[in-house]
């Protein structure tokens, strides 16, 4: 039921930015503004966000391959990667625009148009703050009355309440930002009412697109942050790896951690891999060990998978280097 309500959400979100992005650009494009455009190239950034989540959803469903044995969780990295670039590329052509009208100021700017663009894309978000304001509750609404035991490999050992937490934090976040999307457009519409009433001032038009340049590089150097992790297989953020050894140590009859690798395959799925070290004459135990040491990475972490390996318990033998045996032969 969350999955589909997920899907639901962002397939109603995603067809609202299909038919709004192309009226904000051709509408900025139409009247000369540059703000109206780069508020459409804002407006994109959410819509590959959307495109990139649901993308993750339809790939999760997807069973791996003899070729590709972890599946095909990185199509969505890579398709991170190609969304920003577009949008650097897009705004790098309208940041050099910008500049070149400051310094000439040789251009001109229809008003009615931008006034009219403007005010459809402030409608645009209001309808959509006032959707996901009604889906969060709707939502909240339909499980105070329904009750699940189902475990989430996220969220762990919270139960009901801890998904639920999670879903409703989802679209409370999603809130948040179309507010933030709704003040960026509350300020073209402004700036098209000073141009429409007071041509001289067009210069608030590349003086917009400066300040929403600098919104789209915030909102997107967090996914450059992240896949760039996920590529170099870093451990996630919300991870500590020392946490994880001093939990795993706590664990009865573990003597030591010889090897703790922890990596993302993509944002929200995470990979283990474990070699544990018995204490001596607990070698019968190891299905018990590798039963607590598998709960705890996936439950208490939240692990997408994990592998558990151990071994028995070996006395250190200090090593002597292969020149200093040679030479002594």
């Amino acid at each position: 039921e969350r999955r589909l309500f997920k899907l639901g959400y962002y397939l109603e979100s995603l067809m609202s930015q299909i038919l709004t992005f192309p009226t904000l650009f051709s509408g900025g494009y139409v009247a000369n503004s540059l703000a109206i455009m780069t508020d459409a190239l804002h407006m994109l950034t959410d819509l590959s966000g959307i495109i990139l989540t649901l993308l993750a959803l339809w790939l999760s469903a997807k069973s791996p391959t003899k070729r590709f044995t972890f599946g095909f969780h990185r199509l969505e990295v890579l398709s991170a990667i190609i969304s920003v670039l577009l949008v650097y590329i897009l705004m790098a052509f309208l940041l050099y625009e910008a500049v070149q009208r400051t310094i000439h100021m040789d251009y001109e700017i229809n008003g009615d148009i931008m006034l009219i663009t403007a005010a459809v894309g402030v409608a645009v978000n209001l309808i959509m703050g006032f959707l996901l304001n009604q889906s969060g509750h709707l939502h909240s609404h339909s499980h105070s009355h329904r009750h699940s035991h189902i475990p989430q490999s996220n969220s762990p050992n919270t139960g009901h309440s801890g998904s639920h937490g999670h879903s409703s934090l989802a679209v409370r976040a999603a809130f948040v930002h179309a507010l933030g999307d709704l003040v960026q457009s509350i300020g073209v519409l402004v700036a098209a009412y000073i141009i429409r009433f007071k041509p001289e001032y067009k210069i608030a038009d590349p003086i917009c697109t400066y300040v929403f340049s600098i919104l789209v590089v915030l909102t997107t150097v967090r996914i450059l942050c992240d896949t760039g992790v996920i590529i170099l297989e870093g451990v996630p953020r919300h991870l500590n790896v020392d946490r994880i050894k001093e939990d795993l140590m706590k664990i009865e009859d573990v003597y030591s951690i010889e090897d703790l690798n922890v990596w993302s395959l993509t944002a929200g799925k995470t990979t283990a891999i474990v070699h544990l070290q018995l204490v001596p004459g607990s070698s019968s135990k190891w299905e018990e060990v590798q039963s607590k040491a598998r709960q705890l990475l996936l439950n208490t972490f939240g692990m997408y998978k994990c592998s558990v390996q151990l071994q028995s318990y070996k006395q250190e033998i200090s090593k002597t280097c292969a020149s200093c045996q040679s030479s002594s032969a």
